[in-house]
């Protein structure tokens, strides 16, 4: 009953720290690029890594991140940007060619940019808070319980991209995907700016 408890607590607090974060929102635009299938795969695999090194490393892998947290974001930035000029430079023959020759590394593109964005996020700290609370002993069901709030959460995200996609004009939705990539990019480089103290 009380690893029943647990799974829940954390699952609920999980999704409710993912929603309306920058990795949920980043979701709906790359529906606009890639396939729900390739954007599942990448962003499932990102989820379950992200969360086994928060559960496990605990309060020890925010200690290690703090001094070069900067970097990852700056890094974080650098991806939204690139999804930026590419979701509104990319012609419909592109986007076809793209789907048939890169198919392959559609997952590992949205795993490293989903990867890199939510690193050191604070629904990665939570997951770091809840595996330095319970420890080792109970890694697995606070790992599984942050793994399907957090996709829980994100399928909301690809859910409302599709969405997007289907109701609005093709043109609009590459502008709004330019838009959404371009905000996350200038904000996270600019907290990247302060973590790195060039910018007061």
């Amino acid at each position: 009953m009380q690893l029943i408890v647990l799974f829940f607590s954390v699952l609920i607090t999980e999704f409710i720290a993912e929603m309306g974060d920058k990795t949920q929102l980043m979701l709906v635009g790359l529906t606009s690029q890639y396939k729900i299938r390739d954007i599942t795969i990448g962003t499932l695999v990102a989820i379950l890594f992200l969360n086994a090194l928060a559960v496990l490393a605990g309060g020890f892998l925010n200690q290690v991140l703090a001094k070069w947290l900067w970097v990852v974001k700056l890094v974080a930035a650098a991806a939204f940007i690139y999804f930026a000029i590419t979701s509104l430079l990319k012609t419909d023959d592109e986007e076809e060619e793209a789907g048939e020759s890169k198919i392959s590394f559609a997952p590992l593109a949205v795993f490293s940019t989903f990867f890199m964005a939510e690193l050191g996020d604070k629904t990665q700290l939570t997951a770091v808070t809840f595996g330095a609370t319970y420890g080792l002993a109970k890694a697995l069901i606070v790992w599984a319980a942050c793994v399907v709030g957090f996709f829980a959460a994100d399928i909301l995200g690809m859910l409302a991209g599709i969405l997007l996609k289907k109701k609005a004009p093709e043109r609009a939705m590459k502008i709004f995907s330019f838009v959404l990539f371009m905000v996350f990019g200038v904000m996270t480089a600019i907290e990247a700016l302060k973590l790195s103290g060039m910018l007061g």
